[in-house]
């Protein structure tokens, strides 16, 4: 069974401020395979103030950063691929070599296309024959809200673009 109470906010492993545990449940044999915490209003705070920190500099970082981080973020799911489908399986109650095959893999899939579209993307785009430019920025701070249908999938079509953008989560 997994054991994960941490929340991770401006960059490291913490503790939630208040304790609220919740089973995760395996629908295939409705056993208990994990144990992670529902935060509170005061860990929302924390990770939006962490986030809100860390805007001014990510979202002036290069493009070619935001490539390199991506590209690091790719290495490691891959590395860690089969721990993923593990996770997965047991979230889901999928069969492993389903979220193998398709669950775990839509990660990668969509780290890989979203490389391509930022390798390819111009922040500064020249308007006609004139002077004029326009200028893509961040929004600012996202709040990403997932559910439950394609875990991992769901995750990084939302984590992936606000981190090529410049934006912070």
């Amino acid at each position: 069974m997994l054991n994960n109470r941490k929340f991770y906010i401006n960059g490291q492993w913490v503790e939630p401020s208040t304790k609220n545990d919740f089973d995760v449940i395996n629908p295939s044999d409705e056993t208990v395979c994990a144990v992670i915490s529902l935060g509170s209003q005061a860990d929302t705070d924390a990770a939006v103030a962490a986030a809100r920190a860390a805007l001014p500099s990510w979202s002036t970082s290069t493009k070619a950063d935001r490539i390199a981080l991506l590209e690091r973020l790719y290495a490691i799911y891959e590395r860690r691929m089969d721990d993923m489908a593990e996770v997965i399986s047991m979230e889901m109650g999928a069969p492993i070599d389903f979220s193998k095959s398709s669950q775990a893999t839509a990660g990668t899939f969509a780290i890989e296309d979203f490389l391509i579209q930022l390798r390819k993307f111009e922040f500064e785009e020249k308007l006609d024959d004139s002077d004029n430019q326009l200028f893509y920025e961040p929004k600012g701070v996202c709040a990403l809200i997932t559910p439950w249908n394609w875990p991992i999938n769901q995750v990084t079509l939302k984590v992936i673009p606000a981190l090529a953008s410049g934006c912070t989560m």
